[in-house]
């Protein structure tokens, strides 16, 4: 069985802060933390890379797992849709060679945003057992700095840069039980990037996250003869403390809101990393059982899923 054996990130010291920025667009403190809910935003080093933020994650990752050689890997997928330079080659291979990986790995990219990381996991889960493979690395990096134009007050406040290493494995910590997945490309035109420059339509997003994510969470639940309270935990796609409080609100009526996790104070929106940085410091190494995860945005596209840990 292949599951999740272990997660590390890299979140980069250097940022912004977001009460500076609120105070020049007129926002005052009290929208910042209530409605945005990231007092702090970090940023990559202007010459850092995607793929050497990929670099950093996976070497925390190392270090805290002895046991996993690099020479161990089969295979290394990257979730971005803000690769290194244009995005050709493919960022999974540049960080291969970084990395000094085996060169029989394989090693290959998935587009997408803030629905990659539930996407990612059930990718790769898919592909290990259908090859054969015993070690893979799940990396999320998706640095929006590098698009967001810092004029625009409706992006710019949002988001912050980060990776996440995975290590999937057999003998897991943490089993992927059921899954589900949505897509809608009539919703494209709210969240997409012109001529290098991103553009959200933060109303249509939030309406978006409000109504599909709820039920869909429901859904995934019916699929796996369960109930709201048989949850632990939910780690939802950190997309402002306002999305996350509505749907938290609108699920169940409201009745498991506490089990609701929202940390996204020093980090921000980091699109694919956010629900994985919330595992590494509130799932793993916890003595919780069963997690709903749900990733939705770009796309449009969502997927939700249960992971319980192994005892």
């Amino acid at each position: 069985m292949i599951g999740i054996k272990s997660i590390a990130s890299y979140v980069p010291v250097e940022g912004v802060d977001n009460y500076a920025q609120g105070a020049k667009f007129g926002k005052d403190q009290d929208f910042i933390f209530g409605k945005i809910g990231s007092t702090f935003l970090p940023r990559k080093d202007a010459g850092q890379e995607t793929s050497d933020l990929c670099v950093e994650a996976v070497r925390a990752l190392f270090a805290n797992n002895p046991a996993l050689a690099p020479e161990s890997i089969d295979v290394l997928i990257v979730v971005t849709q803000n690769g290194d330079a244009e995005g050709l080659p493919h960022t999974a291979a540049i960080v291969q060679h970084k990395l000094g990986l085996p060169t029989h790995i394989a090693a290959f990219d998935i587009s997408l945003g803030c629905s990659g990381y539930v996407y990612g996991l059930y990718a790769i889960q898919g592909f290990m057992q259908a090859a054969g493979l015993k070690n893979g690395l799940l990396i999320t990096a998706d640095p929006y700095s590098k698009i967001v134009d810092p004029q625009d007050r409706n992006t710019t406040m949002l988001f912050g840069d980060a990776a996440t290493a995975t290590w999937m494995g057999e003998s897991p910590a943490w089993q992927l039980g059921k899954s589900l997945f949505g897509s809608d490309g009539g919703g494209a035109e709210h969240l997409r990037t012109t001529d290098g420059k991103f553009f959200m339509n933060g109303r249509q997003v939030y309406n978006f996250a409000l109504v599909k994510i709820p039920a869909h969470l429901q859904q995934l639940l019916d699929a796996s003869q369960l109930r709201a309270s048989d949850i632990d935990m939910y780690c939802l796609h950190q997309g402002s403390a306002a999305i996350v409080d509505a749907v938290s609100l609108r699920f169940n009526e409201g009745e498991q809101k506490q089990k609701f996790v929202k940390d996204m104070i020093e980090t921000g929106n980091t699109v694919s990393s956010s629900i994985p940085l919330l595992l590494e410091k509130h799932v793993l190494g916890s003595q919780l059982k069963r997690v709903a995860l749900s990733g939705f945005g770009v796309g449009l596209s969502w997927g939700s899923a249960i992971i319980e840990r192994c005892d």
